[in-house]
């Protein structure tokens, strides 16, 4: 499991078949009307779905902490209370954390010949890094939360950097005639090409699936529905799109000159209103112009296909192609953060406590201009005994000509008290509803809880994070990975250098990769949530493993026990994957040299290592052979054998102790103590009597089952 260096080398095959997929099927006079029709339901779509667009920007703007014109109370103080905010925020990281354990191993590969394929895992989690998943994955579960709905696009990138640097060459006395022991310092320039898979993380309000009732995207073009984006191009990008011959160089420039005179949309500009969040004015784009990339089936030649459609307006088709991908599959993936029957996007979390945010925010500005009258006294005096009113200043040793009995104090009614309990109530009923756990929050001193409070809320936490981050692993995550690698089987053509874990890393120049086969040969599975695991299944892992090893093996006939796995894994969970494959080493990774090239080394006088899993009696009868012919007059092959004699000794007492009964005694439901030297088959680590428990130890009483909900303390 030792990190190494790798080549992986995936040869394409000649693609002469996929000229097709570059033809403009919109030049067809037919294909052209039914596409207007299908831009006509598109921009119907869109006016239908105003109304939840609107609703997003409300929700954006109480996650950005902006007020609104949904506040009632309008007074001296503008104070926003994020409370949502801070809900939004402990939900995205509990979530991430979870996806991305801190072991770093985030893809499961399965092959059908049943072997581990390393490079193909190292591969996809190299791809992982590269679109910088781990920062994308907290802002699409932030947009979950607030629009109801993940909504990515996976593509691929290929960008060249000319870098220049400094070499050395042999120096010319005369043309034609080097002086190799001169060399001189030349700057030459070279071109980079770095290609790899993008995650664009789309807003829900650019996003339309027809019908709206469908399933899945897919199921909706399937019936004969469509999927759009919206693009926001500038004039850069349209010509950058001509030049790719992505769209029609005719409608294309027409575009540019109708882009110039109106950019005006009905479709809220989730971009800008981000912008204008963080405090920039307009997205610095300028003018821009409104296309609609449109997925459909598509009637061509060769029966229905799925096709991608630029729209530029009512008659104006950019293009229509047919989809350029070879796995033929949807680049977008749109999934609901909850699932509803009848409809293809969610609801937003925020649809619940919206109200609660305003009632908040009116609450707290009226308890903060109460707190400000209620510094302030109020001071009563009659002006017809003090004249001298306009004397009554408030300063340091002020003098007041009146009578004490004409003038008195009051002091405003302390209303901000109960405003401060009122939000209180209502940030726990937020809390509750986006289900937040207190802990999760940063708080100042509260009343400590007990062990069973915090198990109860370890139990709550444990399952409202499975709730999201299985639906992000299986409808979000692992279709990325599926498409990462059947991209990297069409764009990538060249030998990629990557990090690689496992045996493979060592056997690199002793392998060959074949082309990766899309969906026959391996599946792909987001590992992550399953690889991070709390403190409570930790220690029934262990408990298990006790048990399993007290089991004589004639009671598992045409099984074998190999708790390899299972230690690795929590090695890699404890330690981490750098420090993992250092304590608990894979003896593999060392590799085994033939015999005869041992021979060669010693009868040099070099000392050759034993491998422990060297087939010790073959080796020793080659070197037999070998210090016959050669003799030994270092004395290595006497001493190399000797070394062979003693790790084969080893290797018989560790099968006779293996075949022996030895956890017969302690085995689940017997009564003796046990194995010799070894826990109790169930036993957990504990410390000596009076000593501590490590932090995050849960008790034995408080252990319950992980799929029942815990009763309310």
């Amino acid at each position: 499991m030792a990190e190494e260096e790798e080549l992986l080398n995936v040869e394409e095959d000649d693609t002469s078949g996929l000229k097709d997929r570059s033809k403009n099927l919109a030049k067809s006079k037919k294909t052209r009307e039914k596409l207007i029709d299908l831009y006509r339901d598109v921009e119907k779509g869109f006016e239908d779905q105003l109304p939840r667009s609107n609703d997003m920007q409300d929700y954006w703007d109480i996650y950005n902490c902006k007020l609104g014109e949904n506040q009632f109370y309008s007074g001296n103080s503008r104070i926003f209370l994020p409370i949502v905010y801070n809900a939004v925020n402990a939900r995205k990281t509990r979530f991430a954390n979870q996806i991305f354990p801190q072991s770093g191993r985030y893809v499961e590969v399965t092959s059908s010949d049943g072997t581990t394929p390393h490079a193909v895992m190292a591969l996809a989690e190299h791809y992982v890094r590269k679109a910088r998943l781990r920062e994308l994955i907290p802002a699409l579960l932030r947009n979950a939360d607030i629009e109801g709905q993940f909504n990515v696009y996976v593509d691929w990138s290929e960008r060249e950097r000319h870098v220049v640097r400094r070499v050395k060459r042999p120096a010319q006395v005369e043309p034609g005639i080097v002086a190799p022991d001169e060399e001189v310092e030349d700057i030459e320039e070279e071109t980079l090409k770095s290609a790899h898979p993008t995650v664009e993380i789309l807003a829900d309000s650019d996003v339309l699936i027809l019908p709206a009732t469908a399933s899945r995207a897919e199921d909706a073009i399937a019936s004969g529905g469509s999927a759009t984006i919206i693009r926001r191009w500038g004039k850069a990008k349209i010509k950058a799109m001509i030049s790719e011959g992505q769209i029609d160089s005719k409608e294309g420039e027409a575009l540019i000159e109708e882009m110039s005179k109106d950019n005006r949309s009905h479709t809220p500009d989730k971009a800008k209103a981000m912008a204008d969040a963080a405090g920039i004015k307009g997205t610095g784009q300028g003018k821009f112009a409104l296309v609609y990339e449109t997925w459909s089936n598509v009637k061509t030649p060769d029966g229905w296909r799925l096709c991608r459609t630029y729209f530029g307006g009512a008659d104006k088709v950019l293009s229509c192609m047919r989809n350029p991908y070879w796995s033929d599959k949807l680049p977008l993936i749109s999934e609901p953060l909850e699932k509803i029957q009848g409809s293809v996007k969610g609801i937003s979390r925020i649809q619940a406590v919206a109200d609660l945010q305003y009632l908040a925010n009116d609450t707290v500005n009226e308890a903060a201009d109460s707190m400000a009258y209620g510094l302030m006294p109020i001071v009563m005096t009659d002006p017809e005994k003090n004249p001298k009113v306009g004397s009554m200043v408030l300063s340091m040793a002020a003098i007041w000509e009146t009578s004490p009995n004409d003038t008195k104090f009051a002091e405003f009614p302390q209303l901000w008290k109960s405003g401060f309990e009122i939000v209180a109530s209502i940030q726990q009923q937020v809390f509750q509803t986006l289900s937040v756990n207190p802990s999760q929050i940063t708080q100042g001193a509260r009343k400590k809880q007990s062990q069973a409070e915090v198990a109860n809320e370890q139990q709550v936490d444990m399952l409202t994070t499975a709730d999201v981050v299985t639906v992000v692993e299986s409808a979000v995550l692992t279709p990325i990975i599926e498409r990462f690698i059947e991209l990297d089987h069409q764009f990538r053509d060249e030998t990629l250098q990557i990090r690689a874990f496992g045996e493979l890393g060592m056997r690199a120049a002793m392998q060959d990769i074949d082309p990766i086969q899309m969906n026959s040969r391996y599946q792909f599975r987001w590992f992550g949530v399953e690889a991070a695991r709390t403190m409570q299944q930790v220690q029934q892992q262990i408990a298990m493993m006790n048990i399993v090893k007290g089991i004589p093996p004639q009671l598992y006939q045409g099984y074998k026990l190999n708790l390899a796995p299972v230690i690795a894994q929590m090695m890699e969970n404890t330690f981490g994957p750098r420090l993992a494959p250092l304590v608990f080493e894979d003896l593999r990774s060392s590799l085994s040299i033939d015999p005869k090239k041992e021979n060669d080394l010693l009868g040099q006088g070099h000392n050759v290592p034993v491998h422990p899993l060297d087939n010790h009696q073959q080796h020793m009868q080659a070197h037999i052979q070998g210090m016959q012919e050669q003799g030994d007059p270092h004395g290595t092959f006497r001493a190399h054998m000797l070394e062979h004699q003693m790790a084969l000794m080893q290797q018989q007492q560790a099968q006779q102790q293996a075949l022996a009964p030895q956890g017969q005694p302690g085995m689940p439901g017997g009564a003796g103590p046990g194995s010799p030297g070894q826990p109790r088959p169930g036993a957990q680590p504990m410390v000596p009597r009076g000593g501590q428990q490590p932090p995050g130890m849960i008790a034995q009483d408080q252990m319950r089952d992980p799929s029942v909900m815990p009763r309310r303390m």
